[in-house]
């Protein structure tokens, strides 16, 4: 099976090293590796350049942010299944596709995804919070819940069917797929129970208050535009959820 593998990165000069190492040290060896760089002005494109012979396709251009960046990459793929990493996050370890992989033969689902750490900047080795995703259950959606996208993998087949990347939305467009994709579209998905990523602190839609108001109300919009109904306090909870990840870590997972 060939898993394609995109990373989409801008000025991630600090960060894209480490990141196209974790996917080059995998152990599984069918992997298609496509780099999309928007056109970087920080030494980015250098770095690629270092592995390009390693990496199936690589461009570097000005486009309209990142998740036009991620439909360049996912319309390049080839692969059975894609998974998006970003330029800033790692794999947990050299064996993660292989893992992935072996739970996908096994369950013949059209997605899967697992657990996440969020790590110090600087120091991948500091966990700050883990992002423990659970068992799937589609009618999770409705209480808040969204798996984590970095470890999400899915059908190339699923995006020709079904649309790629919304860009009209700046920080919601992963929620809003993967809610079209498992809860509009009722694709199936399966959870491997082990962390997958280590994804540094941060984040667009949550750098500041401002910022996580209007990805809650892009959130809304996901539902809107679907037409689906979600209950008066889904996107309510979504939000919510990180506290509870917040106090777990703080008090159960140490």
């Amino acid at each position: 099976m060939k898993i394609s593998i995109v990373t989409v990165a801008y000025n991630a000069s600090k960060t894209i090293e480490q990141t196209i190492q974790s996917v080059l040290g995998q152990t599984y060896s069918n992997i298609e590796y496509i780099v999309i760089d928007g056109g970087s002005s920080d030494g980015t494109q250098e770095i690629i350049e270092k592995y390009s012979d390693k990496i199936a396709y690589y461009s570097s251009e000005k486009d309209g942010g990142i998740y036009f960046g991620m439909n360049k990459g996912v319309e390049k793929c080839s692969g059975e299944y894609i998974g998006l990493l970003n330029a800033d996050d790692v794999y947990y370890d050299s064996e993660v596709i292989e893992s992935v992989v072996k739970k996908l033969l096994e369950s013949k689902t059209d997605a899967l995804y697992g657990d996440l750490l969020y790590v110090d900047e600087t120091d991948l080795s500091k966990v700050v919070r883990r992002w423990i995703s659970g068992k799937y259950d589609i009618r999770n959606f409705l209480k808040g819940w969204m798996p984590p996208h970095p470890t999400f993998f899915i059908k190339k087949s699923a995006y020709e069917k079904f649309g790629t990347f919304n860009t009209q939305f700046k920080f919601a467009a992963d929620y809003e797929l993967m809610l079209r994709m498992l809860f509009k579209h009722k694709l199936s998905a399966v959870y491997l129970n082990q962390t997958l990523i280590k994804m540094r602190v941060g984040g667009v839609s949550n750098s500041s208050v401002k910022n996580r108001l209007k990805a809650n109300q892009e959130d809304r919009e996901a539902w809107r535009i679907n037409g689906i109904q979600p209950n008066w306090y889904t996107v309510f909870m979504k939000p919510l959820s990180k506290i509870r990840q917040y106090i777990l870590n703080k008090f159960f997972w140490k």
